[in-house]
């Protein structure tokens, strides 16, 4: 696991506990702008996405019709009581384009303990989930009436019939002691990384 990373999770989660008025995307957005780097976010997100289709033949098949995937290759998540998790990730349209850089974040609260490491994906497949993304104040995930978390199963059952609207999410590459994945309360802010 990145010791950058480790070390965000928990400086945000200090941030959280000790200032639990601040917004939830705050500290987040100051920390990843000021040291991510566009090229890597996008080489990693490129992989990450890759990686996905070639082990998840339902995500590769919505891949081939969404308008374009927003890729977080890793997002840390810990905490103990208070949690935390954040990453960053790029926006690769239908065309192949990097077309932004955004950060996820969220906060949690309630019995946790642990840290762990994930990656996810977002197949944006019409204008109003483009619309939510573009968002000034940025994306609250859990709001989004048309979000369907794809497990699994669920992810044998895509056909091209069922999948022309709304998002969708796919985990991947789970690591660490910490259980259950989520998106709910996450926010999704466009950042400005560094060149």
């Amino acid at each position: 696991m990145k010791t950058p990373l480790i070390a965000l999770v928990l400086a945000v989660t200090a941030t959280f506990a000790l200032t639990p008025s601040c917004g939830v995307n705050d500290p987040v957005v100051q920390a990843n702008s000021s040291t991510a780097s566009a090229s890597r976010i996008a080489r990693d997100s490129r992989a990450a996405l890759r990686s996905l289709y070639a082990q998840n033949p339902g995500a590769r098949a919505l891949g081939r019709t969404a308008r374009g995937v927003l890729v977080f290759p890793s997002v840390v998540k810990g905490g103990f009581l208070v949690g935390a998790q954040g990453g960053n990730g790029a926006m690769i349209r239908d065309t192949g384009v990097i077309s932004g850089f955004y950060q996820t974040a969220a906060a949690s609260y309630g019995l946790q303990a642990g840290i762990q490491e994930f990656g996810y994906a977002l197949f944006l497949m019409d204008d109003e989930a483009f619309r939510h993304l573009g968002r000034s104040g940025g994306w609250e995930v859990g709001s989004s009436p048309s979000l369907v978390i794809v497990d699994k199963g669920m992810a044998t059952t895509l056909t091209t019939a069922t999948i022309d609207r709304g998002t969708y999410a796919f985990f991947f590459n789970q690591r660490g002691l910490m259980g259950g994945l989520g998106l709910q309360g996450s926010k999704i802010t466009r950042i400005q990384p560094q060149q």
